[in-house]
């Protein structure tokens, strides 16, 4: 069984695809089309099994679209359980300007889901046997703040340790239960939680402080070319950015998540986790359009001390 469950509760299927120009009202012609399936959670297991690990991943999943997304899973090593719902899964769209390497990207806010479908989400939770869930991603529609908060507290009594990256309400709820053992914003989230602009001495100490009230246990905190750095009760691990060729920023946050998930389930410590997450991170940025972190790449970039 595996030992990781990732939360996909708004995927999504990234269509991806290249044009020499991007201009308003002209018909653009693009090539390289690919389909990947996508969101927070579905992008963690597919990295956790990229690196050699297993991890399940359940996802809601409706209409047409829905169907594809389940086409494109079944084609990864990743364990499934879906729960279906009556609205069509969103499809998110990345174009590559070969002119500028800009990169566009439209992502849509998604469906409309029902209190009954996030029941099925906490319902396997419960019967999950693993020890690690991580829920990442955006809410659907309908689906209240408090949801990740919901899903801490049932990790929190079965001893499971709940990773998250989130952002906003959702965060700010979730970290209230002070049953997160890993979470992970990025500095602009950190300055959206705590309210205020952060320079990153700032940002430090507001890690910190989240770890010294007991809402979490670890603090990541990702500063994008700056670097990130890992915040505990024994102080803070900074780690600069690992300088890559630009390819695209899609997954890097997800690459990152899914790596250090999978060194903790090895066995790893947090900080040989959190390297590995950088590594990671930069991995994923060398790949273009919606492909994630590849395994050469992160093994290249990987400094265990």
């Amino acid at each position: 069984m595996p030992d990781i469950l990732a939360i996909a509760l708004n995927p999504a299927v990234d269509v991806s695809c290249e044009a020499e120009s991007v201009r308003p009202t002209l018909k653009i012609r693009t090539r390289n089309q690919r389909h990947d399936p996508g969101g927070g959670g579905v992008n963690v297991a597919r990295v956790v099994v990229e690196l050699g690990g297993s991890a399940e991943v359940v996802y809601l999943s409706g209409g047409a679209t829905g169907a594809l997304l389940d086409d494109c899973l079944e084609r990864t090593s990743v364990r499934l359980h879906r729960v279906r719902i009556e609205q069509p899964t969103r499809v998110a769209y990345i174009v590559h300007e070969n002119q500028t390497s800009f990169e566009y990207r439209f992502v849509p806010e998604g469906p409309q889901i029902v209190p009954a479908d996030l029941c099925n989400v906490f319902a396997h939770i419960e019967r999950f046997e693993g020890t690690y869930v991580v829920a990442s991603g955006s809410l659907p529609k309908g689906a209240p703040s408090e949801s990740y908060a919901k899903m801490a507290e049932i990790a929190g009594r079965q001893n499971k340790r709940f990773i998250l990256d989130a952002s906003g309400p959702a965060l700010r709820e979730a970290l209230s239960t002070k049953a997160v053992f890993l979470v992970k914003p990025s500095i602009g989230e950190l300055q959206g939680l705590v309210g205020r602009t952060l320079d990153e001495d700032g940002a430090r100490n507001a890690a910190l402080e989240i770890v010294e009230a007991g809402r979490a246990r670890y603090v990541a905190v990702s500063m994008g070319m700056e670097g990130a750095f890992l915040a505990s009760e024994n102080g803070v691990i900074r780690l600069p950015a690992r300088h890559v060729r630009l390819r695209s920023a899609v997954g890097a946050g997800d690459s990152f998540v899914g790596a250090v998930v999978f060194s903790l389930a090895a066995g790893n410590d947090v900080e040989q986790a959190f390297r590995l997450g950088i590594a990671a991170g930069a991995a994923a940025v060398m790949t273009t359009g919606t492909q994630l972190c590849r395994l050469q790449d992160v093994e290249a970039l990987f400094t265990p001390n």
